[in-house]
């Protein structure tokens, strides 16, 4: 004598797609979020991160970094190269706000400049480039003292601040 049970459950296929919020199309242009922290800034902090992490001893290597971010190790390497800027470009990119147009790939040719002066000329062509002149006179930052505010126009050199401003957790 055999007894058979019936097991009887549902499946929800779509319970993925559920979570999505559509967007409404827009034929509008809508700029930069007031507080939008731009993508090649978070590169530019990740870098500091990274280096960082592999100094302290956190991280084996950069080879680790790699396997641990899910990336290629040539990506580590290009993320990393953003290190190569003249620290008040760095300063520059972490604080202004998004400029369109100002991606890794096109500070690619800058990083590879040794002399700070020439990439504060290539830096300085293109945001004329990306953000106009008139907009680029008026932008300022506040450096993370919060006293002082530059314009982007004059490049002063800054000395470099040692040690890694974001610490590991």
């Amino acid at each position: 004598m055999s007894i058979s049970q019936q097991v009887t459950y549902s499946l929800d296929f779509d319970a993925r797609h559920r979570s999505r919020k559509v967007k409404p199309a827009t034929t509008e242009q809508r700029g930069p979020d007031v507080g939008c922290v731009s993508r090649i800034a978070r590169l530019l902090a990740l870098a500091i991160r990274m280096e960082g992490l592999v100094r302290e001893g956190e991280i084996r290597d950069y080879a680790a970094v790699a396997s641990l971010g899910c990336v290629t190790r040539a990506r580590v390497s290009q993320i990393l190269k953003l290190l190569n800027l003249a620290p008040d470009i760095q300063e520059q990119i972490l604080f202004l706000p998004p400029i369109r147009g100002l991606n890794e790939r096109t500070l690619r040719p800058i990083s590879k400049q040794i002399d700070w002066d020439e990439q504060r000329r290539l830096f300085q062509g293109l945001a004329r480039r990306s953000f106009g002149d008139r907009e680029l006179a008026n932008a300022s930052f506040t450096t993370s003292t919060g006293s002082a505010a530059a314009s982007s126009r004059s490049l002063k050199s800054r000395p470099f601040r040692s040690g890694n401003p974001i610490s590991p957790k």
